[in-house]
């Protein structure tokens, strides 16, 4: 091989040889920070944040919300969603019970909606990204059975108060309200009998 031949080939793949080594380290790197951005992404997500701090901005994201759109309910939103999925079904028959017709006619642009709708998904986001979303389901008939007797109690009684224990627990009791603190009891007293009573199933 000429010379001049010898020398061209040498530097293409001394050349060739860096440009690789280059592109191999180049992608380690890029990849080792993508590794550390999404790791820190989830060590985010998986804090818990101070319990004084998390509620003194909920207080004052709350006095946004009251100023702009009013109180802050959950139980207001999933009313109407509910009467949202029966007007589907039922169509004008629903107008003929009194409570969708004067108390909540089914309206879609219901701002309560979304804000369910975005409490859902943010917690469905924050639990992917800190990889601790899973599903889980019921194992026996007895779990379905206090989960769907559970879920039409709090309904309701979501109804007969006329708020939920957001609205209870934030409005309410920030109000010092009477009414507010008597329901705050009812519900801390609730949660502890339905924990003793899931307790003993479950262990049973």
């Amino acid at each position: 091989m000429p010379v001049s031949l010898r020398w061209a080939v040498g530097n293409n793949y001394h050349h060739t040889t860096w440009r690789g080594q280059y592109h191999v380290q180049h992608t380690r790197r890029a990849a080792v920070g993508v590794d550390r951005r999404v790791e820190e992404t989830m060590e985010f997500f998986r804090k818990t944040l101070d319990p004084v701090f998390a509620l003194a901005a909920i207080a004052i994201l709350d006095i946004f919300l009251f100023l702009i759109l009013g109180a802050w309910t959950v139980g207001g939103g999933e009313t109407m969603m509910t009467g949202l999925v029966a007007q589907l079904f039922l169509g004008d028959e629903l107008m003929r019970i009194p409570f969708w017709q004067l108390v909540f006619p089914p309206q879609g642009d219901y701002w309560k909606i979304y804000i369910s709708l975005g409490m859902f998904f943010g917690a469905f986001v924050g639990a992917v990204l800190s990889k601790e979303f899973y599903w889980r389901l019921p194992r026996r008939a007895s779990e379905w059975l206090m989960i769907t007797v559970g879920g039409l109690l709090m309904g309701i009684g979501i109804r007969l108060a006329f708020v939920c224990n957001v609205s209870t627990f934030f409005g309410m009791g920030a109000e010092m309200n009477l009414g507010g603190y008597l329901a705050i009891s009812g519900i801390i007293a609730g949660a502890w009998v339905g924990s003793l009573i899931y307790k003993k199933i479950l262990e049973g």
